[in-house]
């Protein structure tokens, strides 16, 4: 049990990076009623984006001048593809049958990951991301890595900004009117297309900013690095109560935990020595993920509601 604490603080963080792109699931989906498989690869192209800034800047240049650019670069890349997805994907199909939309994401997902493989330089294989300098830091039995010391900032502040803005501005207001009944909201003057686009290009940033978070945590980017996290993500946003933004970060944060100490203690247990480790973490998350739908399909903060006609 002496790894305990080390366990906990390595599953807030991987939570944090889950809850990050939880998000965008749960925004697109508590306003559109449209689950955005493509989200994950949106996720993978904020990755290249950042890595992009990085290669284009002056050989020299130090971690600590790129990375603010690198993060406005992923930033830039993710929220572009997702306004371009919603206006002419999903925008045409948005009164269409609910599996046509979930179709186009799939289909959308697949394409963006070909994309990068066939027309990112290097891309068929992992591409090295630059590292922040210094580290590991240790606090007590505890350590830190130094990709790791991003997430511990961005994760709070993103949420702070997040809260801030659907909390007390006007276009924040609009977002809840929408998600609420948006034909209502529209008859009230509410720019109902315009609040979708920016719901997209807000869970695209968020993405963007976990994508930062991966690459400097794990060291590489490559165009499948979306899809298994895009997944997990979405189980996060499932568990935390889909729709609810509070809620997917939360769900991130117990799906972090839970995996990290299902891979780490469970192989103690007497007669399931073959289950532990890190090949079964992605195993334990889906089956989290089925207990919630058994038995809280929805969510830990989401509320039992009738479909919205």
């Amino acid at each position: 049990m002496n790894e305990l604490p080390q366990q906990l603080v390595n599953g807030l963080l991987l939570g944090s990076m889950y809850g990050l792109v939880a998000i965008g699931y749960t925004m697109v989906y508590g306003i559109v009623q449209l689950i955005n498989f493509a989200h994950g690869e949106i996720f993978m192209t904020g990755g290249f984006g950042a890595l992009t800034v990085w290669l284009m800047l002056p050989s020299g240049t130090t971690m600590w001048v790129a990375l603010p650019l690198m993060i406005i670069g992923a930033i830039i890349v993710a929220t572009t593809i997702a306004v371009g997805a919603e206006r002419f994907a999903y925008r045409p199909l948005r009164t269409a049958p609910r599996l046509a939309p979930l179709i186009t994401a799939i289909g959308l997902s697949l394409a963006l990951q070909q994309a990068v493989w066939a027309w990112y330089p290097g891309a068929k294989s992992s591409l090295t991301f630059p590292e922040i300098p210094g580290g590991p830091f240790h606090l007590g039995s505890v350590t830190i890595q130094t990709g790791d010391v991003f997430l511990l900032i961005a994760a709070p502040i993103s949420m702070a900004v997040l809260g801030y803005f659907v909390m007390k501005t006007r276009t924040g207001r609009g977002m809840q009117a929408t998600a609420q009944d948006p034909d209502t909201a529209k008859l009230m003057g509410v720019n109902t297309d315009r609040i979708i686009v920016v719901a997209f290009a807000l869970g695209a940033a968020f993405a963007a900013i976990g994508a930062v978070a991966y690459g400097l945590k794990y060291g590489e980017v490559n165009f499948r690095m979306g899809f298994l996290l895009g997944l997990k993500a979405f189980t996060a946003a499932v568990l935390g109560g889909i729709g609810n933004i509070y809620g997917a970060m939360i769900g991130g944060l117990v799906l972090g935990i839970a995996e990290t100490m299902a891979t780490a203690f469970i192989a103690d247990v007497p007669g399931m020595q073959q289950l532990g480790g890190q090949a079964w973490a992605d195993v334990w998350a889906f089956v989290l993920l089925i207990l919630v739908l058994l038995f809280r399909p929805q969510g830990l903060l989401g509320e039992r509601v009738a479909d919205r006609a």
